[in-house]
């Protein structure tokens, strides 16, 4: 049975708006509508998180990863990303804790459910990749990649093109790496900061690193002997930044400021995000709730109470509407089928068969 996101009813989900940026608040968290939507996208990240781990545990799904506690910095990113195809846009190395970016631009949930459980619909890889490995070219979202850190070997060669089209007068956007704070430790890391800072070749880039303080189960604290992550960039001349992105206002106004200089300038930026880690590592370590981590959501929900925007009702209705979205989602996925041997091979080179996915044309 072939399904599509359209088999959802308006009562399954919740319609989120993303406006270009252009039309965005001067100051978003002081517009009620802006927070509101904000705070709904939230939940929506969390809850898709929350059924891609029972998944896991279900027999449903057969592996789960995700950024549950990293909402407010997904989310924002997916705001203020320049979402499109080819260098006058964005283009996006993203981590695999970044479903709520994918999200924030305007992928239905029922796309990661899909990858979860493997089956020929999933719009990324036909079934045939983790979940959390998002791929989309229409969007300039770079394959996720398993392997720790290469993204940030990849990301320099889309922010090469750009800065290639900008020497030519041409429309640019930016190039976008997201990686851990353990991934740093990887050669990559350090190949991103040379490639991207070179004099008379600075590049378009803007790096991030999500520091939740944990490389699987082992302590940031035994690893780092550096103050901050961000602080390796300056040996480069690499502009830096730490910020909180577990608070709404301040991981935007960070990306903000961050995309600004990179748009503007031309050249490199490294922004260092402290965020929470809210169940573990992965399936492989459990997917359990982690008892006293800082919940952003939780504390975006009471700061909106306060400012009376929103109601404990409100607070829990919109994840009684994120968990029909979820639920719904999960149903029409379940009878979906399991691609077959006959598709084993598509998509597996750039001169091979084109894939028969949905909406896509390699």
């Amino acid at each position: 049975m072939k399904s599509t996101s359209d088999d959802f009813s308006d009562s399954d989900r919740t319609v989120v708006s993303r406006r270009p940026k252009a039309q965005l608040p001067a100051q978003p968290f002081k517009d009620k509508d802006f927070s509101l939507n904000f705070f709904n996208l939230m939940v929506r990240t969390r809850v898709l998180e929350e059924r891609l781990i029972k998944m896991a545990k279900s027999g449903d799904g057969f592996f789960w990863i995700g950024g549950p506690g990293e909402e407010a910095f997904n989310v924002a990113l997916g705001l203020q990303v320049d979402k499109g195809q080819g260098v006058e846009h964005d283009f996006l190395h993203l981590h695999y804790r970044n479903n709520g970016t994918l999200l924030a631009m305007g992928s239905e949930m029922i796309d990661m459910v899909r990858q979860m459980r493997s089956v020929s619909t999933d719009p990324f890889s036909g079934g045939r990749y983790f979940v959390s490995h998002a791929a989309k070219k229409e969007w300039n979202i770079v394959p996720i990649s398993s392997t720790i850190g290469t993204q940030f070997s990849i990301a320099p060669g889309t922010a090469r093109a750009q800065f290639r089209a900008r020497a030519e007068g041409k429309k640019s956007g930016v190039s976008v790496v997201v990686g851990g704070d353990a991934g740093t430790a990887e050669g990559d890391f350090a190949t991103c900061l040379v490639w991207s800072s070179r004099p008379g070749n600075e590049l378009p880039l803007l790096m991030i690193v999500t520091n939740n303080h944990f490389g699987i189960s082992t302590p940031a604290s035994t690893q780092h002997g550096e103050h901050s992550i961000a602080d390796r960039g300056r040996a480069f001349g690499i502009e830096t930044a730490t910020a909180d992105g577990n608070v709404p206002e301040k991981v935007w106004a960070a990306l903000a400021k961050a995309f600004d200089y990179v748009r503007e300038a031309g050249r490199p930026y490294l922004l260092e995000l402290q965020v929470s880690r809210m169940f573990g590592h992965s399936s492989s370590t459990g997917g359990n709730r982690i008892k006293d981590e800082f919940c952003p959501i939780e504390n975006f929900g009471k700061k909106l109470m306060k400012q009376g925007w929103l109601t404990q009702a409100e607070y829990d209705a919109a994840f009684e509407s994120a968990w029909s979205e979820a639920n719904a989602a999960l149903e029409i996925v379940r009878q979906e089928e399991w691609p077959g041997s006959e598709t084993v091979l598509v998509n597996s080179f750039a001169n091979g068969e084109k894939a028969g996915l949905p909406g896509r044309d390699r």
